[in-house]
């Protein structure tokens, strides 16, 4: 390859997950990376948007790609300050080692003092005894590890999963919440997603692992296992409309973990919850950002 393409968008930092699996999902795009920080003569500028760089290996339509996916989001509740205000940028560029690119941003993230993520290409030796290190290739699906909504889903399962509970995480993306649920000893880890692009993915990450998962093309509704512990980190209007299905694959007792719901947006999802008759154990907030641990 003799050049590759860089798309920059404008972006709420908060939204960084959710706009990078859309770039995935529609765009030939190898990798992201976001720069919060903006400078000028040295000195940075205060801002309330980052700049999302998108690494893609060939051309495409962005601004048609962009203006229907942000329509989309809008009419599931989001504001354009929410979103930002997605000005991009796209050029073509000279390859120079242009694969490498995106991988520059990141480093090792330590979500608890118990748990770990650590990019594969990094070498870690660990702090402390029965430290949880997962490894992951950030970028490649939805789900690295460094964002709020799945900190809050890790934190939940080292709080309140039980060992050897049967595991389902529904809408997986990368995979790294079954992944993290194995390294706690649930004694197994089911994942489904809607997108068929991050199975072989999240296969691949377990496999790094050393963990057994199974993960395929599925969805909640056609599920007809019941779990013990159940994790779901999608949107808000989302999780709110397939409640009943969620609730349907928890055994009685069973614990759930709600995630990816801005501060703003959780009365729709706890109105939800409310209608299905699970019980609010616990609200977990990170930032903008909070997660609801539900009993049945």
């Amino acid at each position: 390859m003799n050049s590759y393409y860089e798309l920059q968008i404008k972006i709420n930092p908060d939204m960084e997950d959710i706009i990078s699996a859309i770039c995935f999902e529609n765009l030939p795009c190898e990798g992201v990376v976001l720069a919060e920080e903006t400078y000028k003569d040295l000195e940075m500028i205060s801002t309330t948007e980052g700049t999302l760089r998108v690494f893609l290996t060939e051309k495409a339509d962005v601004e048609t790609i962009l203006t229907e996916q942000r329509a989309i989001l809008k009419s599931r509740g989001f504001s354009d300050e929410e979103l930002g205000s997605w000005e991009f940028s796209y050029v073509e560029k000279e390859n120079e080692d242009w694969s490498k690119k995106w991988k520059e941003k990141w480093d090792v993230t330590h979500v608890t003092d118990k748990i770990t993520v650590v990019p594969d290409w990094i070498d870690y030796t660990p702090k402390f005894d029965n430290e949880v290190i997962i490894k992951l290739e950030p970028g490649c699906a939805f789900g690295t590890g460094t964002h709020s909504t799945t900190q809050l889903c890790m934190m939940a399962i080292e709080k309140y999963m039980p060992q050897n509970a049967e595991v389902a995480d529904i809408g997986m993306g990368s995979g790294i919440l079954a992944i993290c649920a194995k390294k706690f000893g649930a004694k197994s880890a089911y994942g489904c997603d809607n997108d068929e692009t991050v199975i072989d993915v999240a296969i691949e990450n377990a496999q790094k692992n050393n963990v057994e998962c199974e993960f395929e093309l599925n969805t909640a509704d056609k599920l007809s296992k019941q779990f013990d512990f159940v994790l779901a980190n999608i949107l808000h209007n989302v999780l709110a409309e397939i409640m009943g299905d969620l609730k349907a694959i928890m055994k009685d007792g069973a614990y759930m973990v709600l995630s990816g719901i801005l501060d703003e947006k959780k009365a729709v999802v706890l109105e939800a919850i409310k209608k299905h008759h699970l019980d609010l154990i616990e609200e977990m907030h990170q930032n903008q950002w909070v997660a609801l641990v539900v009993k049945k």
